[in-house]
């Protein structure tokens, strides 16, 4: 079955939940509405407004920290305005000038950046800006704050148009990624955003069938986070399924190549001279992302740390190989799932299984991992009441790491609601997989699928035949 229409799903005809709210102003839109190509307020800058905005409240929720209070008691935690940024430009060496990777930062507990190179490149840019603004240190960590949030904000409304034209006949669907709570509370936390704007185009790229730019996006990303790199795996799987592994290995190319060429100026250094022998090395602070990660203990948000703290305390043996073992077990569902579903699923909705995985099973959970997930529940499961619930655990989250930590040096919440909280927020994302996970195994369900779409997000892989199932028949989605 093919589409019935090429005009845009109508928000307040597609969902329930907006279909109710919708009479509060007037009921659904009528039947004879049109969207006009010449009208100024289209939809993508609909949409762009509305991102703006709802980063724009973000900032100014961050306002209590403005005047000192990063610094100053457990202000930061009680009004739940921590940012890692002020802080990291002093700790991190942007004060002084010294250049991530190269230099040491100064600082006893962490001899050198520990973010991948993008990452380290956008802090470096901002921190320039900041010094030459100049005034005192404080004032030199807000503008390096305030320079951050614009660059993140840019990255937001790339990401907004993105998820927009990724979306196909759904362009509304956006909306959600524009207006999510947790998108104002955690978008200058930390410099994920930039990694989310990359990932997102990347995915935009691969639904126009774009298979050397994507890869070329998926590298970026991944100098810019590491979580990108797991696209990879399911766009593998669904090609293997459509027997379209030739885009693939042009993707999965093209990754590797962007990612080397960002990396490579700032991984070797070299160590010889012209009579002497001649040696690359890997720099060392290059590698520390890289290294910190795997030495990390269990820590804030992740199942880990309930199941220390409830036990003697003591950090737990063999964690890597905990974690590693869970996300394979978590990987090797998914592949199943992708190959043995009765109908190919879509590329949101493994790509956002992955992630998740990753996620649920990782050491760590900091508040601005939920931006990762953002523009993909958007994509696999277009549905505002499932997104409201998993984005009102995720608030939840927020607001409870901040209050227990406050607790460290005053009033605040306690071990045993912290771990309420933690569970709360693997929960909220676990619903989503399962409901993601059934509308694979029943894509009727599917809202993307009701009209008869195929995969706006799968590019070449939109509408192409099985050539191999392990396990249901293959139905046919052509014509």
């Amino acid at each position: 079955m093919t589409p019935t229409s090429t005009e845009p799903v109508l928000p307040t005809h597609d969902d329930p939940v907006l279909r109710t709210g919708s009479e509060l102003v007037g009921g659904p839109a009528g039947r004879r509405i049109r969207f006009v190509a010449d009208r100024w307020w289209s939809p993508v800058r609909v949409l762009i407004l509305l991102a703006v905005v709802c980063f724009a409240l973000g900032i100014m929720q961050k306002k209590p920290c403005y005047d000192g209070g990063w610094f100053s008691g457990t202000t930061q935690y009680s009004h739940a305005c921590y940012s890692d940024m002020p802080h990291l430009y002093t700790t991190r060496g942007f004060a002084d000038g010294k250049i991530p990777y190269f230099d040491e930062t100064g600082d006893k507990d962490m001899k050198f950046l520990e973010y991948p190179v993008i990452t380290g490149g956008v802090m470096a840019f901002a921190g320039t800006i900041a010094r030459a603004i100049g005034g005192d240190i404080q004032d030199e960590q807000l503008w390096f704050v305030m320079i951050n949030a614009m660059i993140m904000m840019a990255c937001t409304v790339v990401t907004v148009i993105a998820v927009k034209g990724t979306s196909g006949r759904r362009p509304w669907d956006a909306a959600m990624f524009a207006c999510a709570p947790a998108l104002a509370l955690n978008g200058i936390i930390n410099w994920d955003m930039v990694a989310v704007a990359l990932t997102a185009v990347a995915m935009w790229t691969w639904a126009r069938s774009h298979v050397v730019v994507a890869g070329v996006m998926i590298g970026l990303a991944t100098a810019a986070k590491l979580y990108p790199v797991l696209l990879l795996a399911p766009l593998f799987l669904l090609c293997l399924r459509s027997g379209r592994l030739v885009p693939f290995a042009k993707t999965a190319a093209a990754a590797i190549v962007s990612w080397l060429v960002v990396n490579l100026p700032v991984m070797l250094v070299y160590d010889g001279h012209w009579y002497e022998r001649r040696d690359w090395y890997i720099r060392e602070g290059w590698k520390l992302f890289y290294t910190f990660s795997q030495d990390r203990p269990a820590d804030y948000g992740s199942i880990w740390l309930i199941i220390q703290q409830r036990g003697d305390g003591q950090p737990l043996e063999y964690l890597n190989e905990l974690v590693t073992a869970t996300l394979v077990l978590c990987c090797l569902g998914i592949a199943a799932l992708a190959m043995c579903a009765p109908r190919r699923p879509r590329f949101a909705q493994l790509a956002f299984l992955v992630v998740a995985a990753f996620i649920l099973t990782n050491k760590v959970y900091s508040p601005q991992y939920v931006l990762w997930m953002i523009p993909l529940v958007v994509l696999a499961r277009p549905r505002w009441r499932d997104f409201l619930i998993w984005q009102a655990c995720e608030v939840t989250y927020f607001i409870g790491v901040w209050m227990y930590i406050a607790s460290f040096s005053g009033k605040g919440l306690s071990q045993n609601a912290y771990h309420v909280v933690i569970l709360l927020h693997l929960l909220g994302t676990a619903y989503i997989c399962l409901v993601v996970v059934r509308d694979i195994l029943r894509p009727e369900r599917d809202p993307v699928r009701a009209d008869g779409s195929d995969d706006p997000s799968g590019g070449v892989l939109d509408r192409a035949p099985d050539v191999l199932v392990l396990a249901s028949p293959p139905v046919r989605v052509g014509g």
